[in-house]
């Protein structure tokens, strides 16, 4: 075998982190799911009406803001909106897009970077960021540094998923989400330490490219006691954005929690 046509690694030495150029570039798909309508207004209009709609003192936070997915049409509904990200290259982007360089953005962790202003009416992390903070430790300060930010009566909303360890085969610690001819997904589970990664097998102009990117997985519960830690209630969860009874079978959940 040449040199190249070995598997090529993608480092992650980069000061974005996993989030560098190499994902950013490729980050929005119009293709994808999570970027059509029927995922995006659903978010949109949860996040609007909680944050108390245009004008007054409605303010949200996005936490991870990335390019802009959900903070660009929130912003167009006459929210104004704040980001907190690591990773420059993926705010590069969120400013190149009509409406993007009127959206302030914090560069940092935002387990802990703090916003100077006044407070918001809502913060939020969507589509399983949370799990990008891969100890408990870090999650609890998220929880804590939304509330630092909130307002009274403000709230905090996470979409995440459901663990999936019920599709673990016997013996086995690595579940599928992606098979197709250029692209391979899959995550594995450490259950001891609540640990997970998810895999990257891609076909980039026809070389195999490996990525791999740690998560920390967290159930229901757990989340809703680093709410209370927090100062935070559990005012709502549902099985999406569009209130769907959350269930045994949910595989996933928009959850809400209040600041007193």
């Amino acid at each position: 075998m040449s040199a190249d046509d070995r598997l090529a690694y993608e480092s992650v030495d980069d000061p974005d982190g996993y989030f560098g150029e190499a994902v950013a570039a490729h980050y929005d798909d119009p293709d994808s799911p999570m970027f059509g309508a029927e995922a995006v207004d659903p978010a949109v209009d949860l996040l609007a009406a909680l944050a108390g709609g245009p004008g007054g003192d409605a303010r949200a936070l996005e936490f991870g803001i990335g390019t802009g997915r959900i903070a660009l049409p929130l912003a167009r509904r006459g929210v104004p909106v704040h980001g907190i990200d690591l990773s420059r290259a993926m705010v590069e982007r969120l400013r190149a897009k009509p409406g993007g360089a009127d959206i302030g953005v914090t560069l940092g962790d935002f387990a802990t970077a703090r916003v100077d202003g006044p407070g918001f009416t809502v913060a939020y992390l969507v589509f399983n960021t949370i799990n990008n903070l891969t100890t408990q430790d870090a999650q609890v300060d998220c929880f804590r540094n939304a509330a630092a930010h909130l307002l009274p009566g403000g709230c905090f909303v996470i979409e995440v998923g459901v663990p999936d360890l019920r599709r673990l085969p016997p013996g086995q610690d690595a579940v599928p989400f992606h098979v197709g001819p250029t692209r391979l997904g899959f995550d594995t589970y450490d259950v001891a330490t609540q640990g997970m990664r998810s895999h990257h097998l891609t076909v980039v102009e026809g070389r195999p490219v490996y990525r791999s990117i740690p998560f920390r997985y967290v159930w229901p519960a757990e989340l809703d006691l680093m709410a209370r830690l927090a100062g935070m209630r559990l005012r709502d969860r549902w099985a999406g954005w569009n209130g769907e009874p959350f269930t045994n079978d949910s595989t996933g959940h928009v959850s809400v929690w209040e600041k007193p």
